[in-house]
Formats: C-alpha cells, sequence, structure tokens
C-alpha cells in the first residue's frame, strides 16, 4: 500500500514538473514570450554525431531565437528556374541550427523542445529532383516553383486559383546520436532527424530520448507548408526564424524514438524501411503509452488504439526510412488541456 502511494505521488510530481515543461500552449501566450539566447543561421552543420562540437550552452528551461536556412543552404534563390536544379550538390543540403548543450542533460534522459513560435522568411521554393521522390519513376524531369512570402502572410498562391495555406514547422530536428560517425540527415532516426511532420508546429512539444550528454540539439530544414507524405520529396522550402524552449525531463519512462502532444492529443512516432513495419512499430509504442501511463492492460491498449488512434504517415521519402506516427486524443483519455504524460 505504502508502495503504491509513493509511486502516485512520484508520477503527480512529474506530471507538475513536465506541465511546466510543456510551456504555454495559448497563442496568445506563446507571444508573450522573449527568447533569452539567439543563434543565428551561419552557426550551422548538417550531419548528426556526438563528435560534432556545441556552438551553444543553455540551462534547462532556455527559450533560444534560432536563425534557420533553406533545405539547399543558399544554392537555390527566389531567381531561380528549373535548369538550376541539376546543379544542386546534395551534400550542403539541411544545414541545421546548433548544436546546443542542454545543461543536465544526460544520457537515458528526455529532452522536451517547445516550439513556441515561427517567422517565415521572405521567399520558399519547392520543386522535383530527378531520381528523388515517391513517383520518382515517373517525374524524371527537374521543376522549381518559387514563392515570394510578404509578412504576415498566412497563404501562398500555387496558381491563380489554387492557394496553400502556410503552416510552418522543421523538417529535420533531433539531438545527437550515440555515435561519432557523421551520419546523414536524410533518413529519420531514433535520434529524431529528418520527421518532415506537419504536426511539429507551434505549440507542439516533442520529446527525444537523449543519447549523449548535453543532448546537443539541432534544427532546421525549415517548411513553410507540407502535405503528409511529402511524395515529391520537397514541402514549400523556406529560411526562417525559430522561438524554441528545451526542458530536460528525467526519472520518467524510457521512450525509444520521439514521442509529441499538443493540448489535443499525445502521439508517437516510428521510423523502418517500409510503412507496415512503421505502423506496427508506432502501434507498439502507443500500446506501451498505455499501459505505462494510463494502467491499461496491454490488450486493453491494443483494441483502444483500433477504436481512437490514428495512425498518420509523416513522409515517404526519406531513404532510407519512412515515419509514422499515431495519435491518440487527450479526451478519450480524460486528460484536461496542457495535463502532460512524463
Amino acid at each position: 500500500m505504502i508502495y503504491v502511494l509513493l509511486s502516485s505521488f512520484c508520477f503527480f510530481i512529474l506530471l507538475l514538473v513536465n506541465y511546466a515543461c510543456t510551456g504555454p500552449n495559448n497563442s496568445n501566450e506563446r507571444e508573450k514570450i522573449e527568447p533569452q539566447y539567439f543563434l543565428s543561421s551561419d552557426k550551422t552543420h548538417n550531419k548528426f554525431s556526438r563528435s560534432i562540437p556545441p556552438v551553444l550552452r543553455v540551462p534547462s528551461g532556455a527559450v533560444l531565437e534560432v536563425e534557420t536556412k533553406e533545405a539547399t543552404d543558399g544554392q537555390l534563390t527566389i531567381n531561380s528556374t528549373s535548369e538550376d536544379i541539376p546543379n544542386v550538390q546534395f551534400d550542403p543540403i539541411h544545414p541545421l541550427t546548433g548544436p546546443v548543450y542542454v545543461e543536465g542533460a544526460e544520457t537515458g534522459d528526455i529532452l522536451a523542445v517547445t516550439l513556441h513560435r515561427f517567422e517565415i522568411g521572405d521567399w520558399a521554393w519547392s520543386g522535383v529532383f530527378p531520381g528523388f521522390g515517391f513517383l520518382a519513376d515517373e517525374f524524371t524531369e527537374p521543376y522549381l516553383k518559387t514563392f515570394a512570402i510578404p509578412k504576415g502572410a498566412t497563404e501562398v498562391k500555387f496558381t491563380d486559383k489554387i492557394s496553400i495555406p502556410l503552416n510552418p514547422f522543421p523538417g529535420v530536428m533531433g539531438v545527437a546520436p550515440a555515435t561519432g560517425e557523421m551520419l546523414s540527415t536524410i533518413p529519420p532516426r531514433a535520434n529524431g532527424g529528418n520527421m518532415d511532420n506537419p504536426h511539429f508546429t507551434e505549440g507542439t512539444t516533442v520529446y527525444f530520448p537523449v543519447f549523449v550528454e548535453g543532448a546537443l540539439f539541432s534544427i532546421g530544414d525549415t517548411h513553410a507548408a507540407q502535405g503528409f507524405g511529402e511524395v515529391c520529396g520537397t514541402a514549400i522550402e523556406a529560411p526562417m526564424k525559430i522561438i524554441y524552449e528545451v526542458n530536460v525531463i528525467k526519472n520518467s519512462r524510457a521512450i525509444k524514438e520521439p514521442q509529441y502532444e499538443t493540448e489535443e492529443y499525445y502521439a508517437v512516432t516510428a521510423f523502418a524501411t517500409t510503412i507496415d513495419e512503421a505502423a506496427k512499430k508506432a502501434t507498439g509504442y502507443m500500446m506501451d503509452y498505455l499501459v505505462e501511463e494510463h494502467g491499461l492492460e496491454r490488450t486493453e491498449a491494443y483494441v483502444l488504439c483500433s477504436l481512437a488512434g490514428n495512425l498518420e504517415i509523416a513522409e515517404v521519402v526519406d531513404a532510407p526510412h519512412v515515419l509514422v506516427s499515431m495519435h491518440m486524443p487527450k479526451k478519450v483519455l480524460g486528460i484536461q488541456p496542457k495535463a502532460s504524460e512524463f
């Protein structure tokens, strides 16, 4: 009985701590948040490795404003045309701002990154690179479309009759992996990376398993808008400014891959070489969450995933991995807005 009471008390304390970590989700509250640290877009790299030295050291709870470049690192401009696509070199792709060393983060901890605000730059592009994309065999010719984005714009014109709502988010963000090898940013992995998840917008908190001291968090490849799947291989690629907050969570349940939450839902992610495999992993991760945090039997968790869980494909083009998520509405679980799961 005493053990049960102590366990319940500890879990309650963790809820309070994580409530503080997730920060304000209301847009008016987010607008009031002022950054304490700044990183310009010249503080970039484009690999994931524990060997990349940090460019900034911050305490847990720090709020940062960072600049990001568009995905080609300046190889394309608003004046570029389809003829410039074959000249784009992939070695500089995905300049990431960071890494940021978060004090107190240790292997086995969780780094919570709350995305507070995005400011889209004044231009963007999207296109087709021959040999890349979900239907690469069909689309073999280069294509490029550029967009001027006035300050305060909420959409961009695709054609005279078609407009696309802006929904900014980072295509790539993650912590350093345990390896000293310089890993490509193209596929998503357990440390995060090129997840291309359109849910990573203002107010979302993303949880990363920590693999190295300081976590070494980086962010970039910012997208002004993207559909789920990112089937042609590119989004509306744009430079941006991002305000985000980092918090170290200790003594929580372990997670194998990034998970995230908003006021409305809790979600898990899973990467794999096939959609089927990734969907199975995501279902398993959600079942783990329901068992460990909500006390369900595993069979109950399996059935609840079928009744209320929502599988979504984030991306299908970042070979060799695809990314699938599963969302569970907090309303179903009886969780009030801003409640937390760690």
